[in-house]
């Protein structure tokens, strides 16, 4: 009884918006109290974690995300793609879901992208006589888009907690990546030629003078996925790397940021949420090692067996539950909490493991625009002070391509695990 009154206690902070760290720790000290376990035992993983390499991108890549995100980069890059695709049918269409979804990949937090890109793209969608409806769509929908190209935060810590190698992960998201966005980009467009959006003629001297502004930012995604990729430097390595540059580009070169004012600043934002990421793993990696001493991944095998007895089912039901997981926590709370449940599980029906984290932040990625609680409805409701009915209709088309996407991702596993091979990336 006691148990059950605890339980609806928790349950009523969090639907009251309680932080979901707090929640999970309090469930990890309660259960391991139950059990008559000391619960200083919550931390001990956390040590192995602190001492992981790959734990040193994340502050690294996340620095270099929000120094971009408060320079003029945004700027700069959307003029570029501008220029460059100007002149295509729904060209700033696709320089929406470009500009986005390589913002994304560095920021790793759909919502920066929305708060810093949104404000930017949305009026000028809307001056080049783009629909209302569809404009919103895309600037939402594109928030999250570029989760699954390096070096996306979340890749990482998947890497990190699912102890595999973070640089197959890089490369596997690649295809898939590509596949999210080049579905978009067809509707889009289609969308531009049914519209009759008037097209940007193209112009040398403006595409020069674009390239020009831009010179030092566009070898930045070359520096980094062709560095891994080429096996030049680890993921760790790239991190440092893009870090430095950025630092330089920005401060010395561009001078967007200002030394002594700007950078301590942009420090202090991005480890307000490098620290968040891990508090989040101190306590959720307390409650996934309960579960897995309880052999909760165990039981939940021998459930699903009784009901599922199919890899291609057991597929439909987790791209379920991880699209409503997606929709309903965090990205980083799910993958601390989720992967080490539902990695053993996946293993025992043959799912490659690289190939399941390529499919498990593909759904969450689509979470972020599932109704009615996903992150990007309410962050762009409130970026663009609209009703989040009218965010919901707007985003619904770009989810059923996504969710098309979803499918091809899950159930061709080469899409994911032929890169991978191909370059014999260990």
């Amino acid at each position: 009884m006691e148990a059950i009154i605890i339980g609806l206690v928790l349950l009523v902070l969090a639907l009251l918006g309680a932080p979901l760290f707090i929640i999970f720790g309090a469930v990890a000290m309660l259960s391991f109290v139950s059990e008559g376990v000391d619960p200083s035992v919550i931390m001990v993983d956390l040590n192995r974690i602190a001492t992981n390499p790959t734990l040193v991108a994340i502050p690294l890549f996340t620095f270099a995300g929000y120094a971009l995100a408060e320079s003029k980069a945004p700027v700069r890059l959307v003029n570029l793609a501008r220029a460059l695709f100007g002149a295509v049918p729904g060209g700033l269409g696709l320089v929406t879901l470009v500009t986005c979804a390589l913002f994304t990949a560095f920021t790793g937090a759909s919502g920066v992208t929305i708060i810093a890109l949104g404000g930017l793209l949305f009026p000028i969608l809307m001056s080049e006589q783009y629909p209302e409806r569809f404009s919103l769509g895309l600037v939402t929908a594109s928030g999250s888009l570029g989760l699954l190209f390096p070096p996306s935060l979340p890749l990482i810590l998947y890497a990190l907690i699912a102890t595999i190698s973070v640089d197959k992960l890089f490369v596997a998201g690649f295809i898939p990546g590509l596949i999210l966005l080049l579905t978009l980009s067809i509707f889009v467009v289609r969308k531009g030629i049914s519209a009759r959006v008037p097209r940007q003629k193209f112009d040398a001297r403006t595409a020069v003078r674009a390239i020009r502004e831009a010179l030092w930012e566009i070898p930045l995604p070359i520096l980094i996925v062709g560095g891994i990729y080429s096996g030049l430097f680890t993921a760790t390595e790239a991190a440092a790397v893009t870090a430095f540059y950025v630092f330089v580009v920005e401060v010395f070169i561009y001078r967007d940021l200002s030394f002594s004012r700007d950078v301590p600043r942009v420090m202090r934002s991005s480890m307000v949420l490098v620290g968040a990421i891990l508090m989040i793993i101190g306590v959720a990696m307390g409650l996934t090692n309960y579960m897995v001493d309880q052999e909760v991944p165990a039981r939940l095998f021998e459930f699903t067996q009784t009901f599922i007895t199919s890899p291609t089912m057991f597929l439909v039901i987790m791209n379920i539950f991880l699209i409503i997981v997606g929709m309903m926590m965090d990205i980083f709370s799910a993958i601390i909490v989720v992967v080490p449940l539902i990695k053993p599980i996946a293993q025992a029906y043959g799912i490659n493991e690289v190939h399941l984290g390529i499919i498990f932040l593909t759904n969450l990625e689509i979470g972020y625009l599932t109704p009615p609680v996903g992150l990007n409805l309410f962050m762009s409701s409130l970026r663009f002070q609209k009703p989040v009915l009218t965010v919901v209709r707007s985003v619904l088309p770009f989810m059923g391509l996504l969710l098309i996407a979803l499918l091809l991702i899950t159930y061709i596993p080469p899409l994911s695990l032929w890169l991978v091979e191909v370059l014999g990336v260990r």
